[in-house]
């Protein structure tokens, strides 16, 4: 159950990024709202996946995953740039992940 919560909370806070970026600089209401719903809610999530998982896992999972899929949002839904580097950078995060992942994690 805790690694849902954990999968919730990546969730969340990639909507919250994107809404970051959709809100304008606060200039449109419902975007800068959301935002801070995502991200209290991904808080939360996060908070619930801790008792179980340890934090040093738990964080890099949401933090490095979260990097990941809003790199691809960026890339996909923004039009923002891709290279060889970007993507290479990227792969380098989820070989961390998956390796902080099989050194285990749970309590």
């Amino acid at each position: 159950m805790e690694w849902l919560f954990l999968l919730m909370a990546i969730i969340l806070e990639v909507s919250g990024t994107t809404s970051m970026k959709l809100s304008e600089g606060f200039t449109r209401i419902i975007p800068s709202v959301m935002l801070f719903v995502f991200y209290a809610l991904s808080l939360a999530s996060l908070t619930m996946a801790l008792k179980k998982i340890e934090i040093s896992m738990a964080y890099a999972v949401w933090s490095g995953l979260g990097t990941v899929i809003i790199a691809l949002v960026g890339i996909l839904y923004f039009q923002e740039s891709v290279n060889f580097v970007k993507v290479i950078s990227l792969g380098l995060i989820i070989a961390g992940v998956v390796g902080l992942n099989l050194s285990g994690g749970m309590r």
